[in-house]
């Protein structure tokens, strides 16, 4: 049944021209340069450091790897992070 309504929003997202990360929950993530990143639509911390975060997502956990991170904003639902950004990757279960 899950995977059904999976199906059906991302269908909804095509036909409507709805951005796909609004209707199903992936997570938006935005990087500029090598010194600012923000994901919107994670579903909280799991881990920070000044040279690691992880956050969990709908598509498991995403790990940004750097130095001198800085948390910039915090938001239910978005999070900004400055710093050096060297690795941006999704962790496998």
């Amino acid at each position: 049944m899950k995977k059904r309504w999976v199906r059906l929003r991302k269908w909804f997202a095509d036909v409507s021209e709805v951005p796909e990360d609004l209707v199903t929950d992936v997570p938006r993530i935005t990087i500029t340069g090598r010194s600012h990143l923000s994901v919107e639509n994670h579903k909280g911390i799991i881990s920070f450091s000044e040279n690691e975060l992880i956050l969990s997502t709908h598509l498991g956990e995403l790990q940004v790897l750097g130095d001198s991170f800085v948390l910039e904003t915090i938001l239910e639902q978005e999070i900004d992070l400055a710093g050096t950004i060297r690795e941006v990757r999704f962790r496998s279960d």
